[in-house]
Formats: C-alpha cells, sequence, structure tokens
C-alpha cells in the first residue's frame, strides 16, 4: 500500500481552528468563545488540546445561519 491510501483527500482532512476560523472569516479566539458559550460549528474534540473541525460542519453552521434580512429571527452565533 503507498502512502497515499492512507492520506485523507482535502474535503475529508479535519481542520485545525486556526484554518476553520480562516475559512470562515473569524478570528480564532472567537471560535474559542463560540466552542465555550455554544452556537458555533460542530467539532471534534480529540484529546484535552486537540480540536478539529469537519467541513461538513462548517458548511452545516453556515446554511443554518444564512440570513435574508436582519429582522429574521438570529440563531445563536
Amino acid at each position: 500500500m503507498s502512502k497515499s491510501e492512507f492520506e485523507p483527500s482535502n474535503a475529508e482532512r479535519l481542520l485545525t481552528p486556526d484554518e476553520a476560523a480562516g475559512l470562515l472569516g473569524l478570528s480564532k479566539q472567537r471560535l474559542a468563545v463560540l466552542r465555550v458559550i455554544g452556537g458555533g460549528p460542530e467539532y471534534h474534540k480529540l484529546s484535552a488540546r486537540v480540536v478539529r473541525y469537519s467541513r461538513g460542519a462548517i458548511n452545516a453552521w453556515l446554511t443554518t445561519n444564512r440570513r435574508r434580512s436582519t429582522s429574521e429571527s438570529q440563531a445563536a452565533a
């Protein structure tokens, strides 16, 4: 088996908080606050200090928080 058989594709690879924050246009600190208070994208807690995000969870969160006007009901963000 080649090494590439074990490497996930870009779509499957879990993102670091830095990468996820960059994709969302948020600071790493804001993303950390959303983890504490809730309302952010779902994440994987792999160990005491390792957090990762899937692209699917980020896309789902973006879809859930899509608005057409400021008068629409606000979801936790």
